[in-house]
């Protein structure tokens, strides 16, 4: 790694995450977070700067070993995240663990033990949150109740570290054109057409537009929503 800014980014194999990966390489170090190894080492080749930085990022023992050796970080931005849909009745118990493990225990976990290296370069944290963290819809209730909890995270977060110069941006973005996306239609039935969702390079846009904010703008929430159809 050089002396350019280091930025962390999870679920960095697929959609926003390897959009804010390819988005951000060329000003900055990147470690790219994944559990896919072969595909880890496929995208550190594309990119300038980047090398691989597989976990699962629920196996909080080995998240702890695997942030030890960071002692700073300018950018940790979360990608990562999981959604099941199905109506209140229809969701069991372990649905809602998983999920929540995964979209906010999993963040809240790894931005805890990345704290003493954010703090040393007075670091941004990024959570890709969603317009379901903003708004609850039928069928959406465990992926939009994590999502509302990690907006409260956020805030919390932001409020705890401004003394240390750490800024705190949730990204709420619309519909994306993403693998999950897809999946999420496929459970809901319908057709997927690209053309009607934000493109992951949209959202990336943003996250690097509140990244690179000059010192005296705290982007602390940005909200996007699809245009017209392309």
């Amino acid at each position: 790694m050089s002396s350019r800014p280091i930025a962390l980014v999870t679920g960095a194999t697929r959609g926003i995450g390897s959009a804010v990966a390819h988005a951000l390489a060329p000003t900055h170090d990147l470690l790219l977070g994944g559990r896919d190894r072969a595909r880890l080492d496929e995208l550190a080749g594309e990119l300038r700067s980047a090398r691989p930085w597989p976990v699962d990022l629920t196996d909080f023992t080995a998240l702890a070993a695997t942030t030890t050796g960071i002692e700073r970080l300018d950018v940790l931005v979360h990608s990562a995240g999981l959604a099941e849909l199905g109506t209140i009745e229809e969701t069991p118990a372990e649905v809602w663990r998983r999920t929540m493990e995964v979209n906010l225990v999993a963040v809240v976990e790894l931005t805890r033990l990345l704290l003493p290296a954010l703090r040393a370069s007075h670091g941004h944290v990024v959570l890709l949150n969603s317009g379901s963290g903003l708004r609850a819809n039928p069928n959406w209730g465990a992926y939009a109740a994590s999502k509302f909890a990690l907006r409260a995270f956020g805030d919390v977060l932001r409020a705890e570290e401004a003394e240390h110069g750490i800024r705190v941006t949730s990204v709420h973005p619309g519909r994306t054109a993403t693998d999950m996306q897809r999946s999420v239609r496929e459970q809901e039935g319908g057709e997927f057409d690209p053309g009607q969702y934000l493109r992951p390079e949209s959202v990336a846009a943003a996250v690097v537009s509140a990244v690179t904010a000059s010192r005296d703008a705290h982007v602390t929430e940005v909200v996007i929503r699809p245009g017209q159809a392309r």
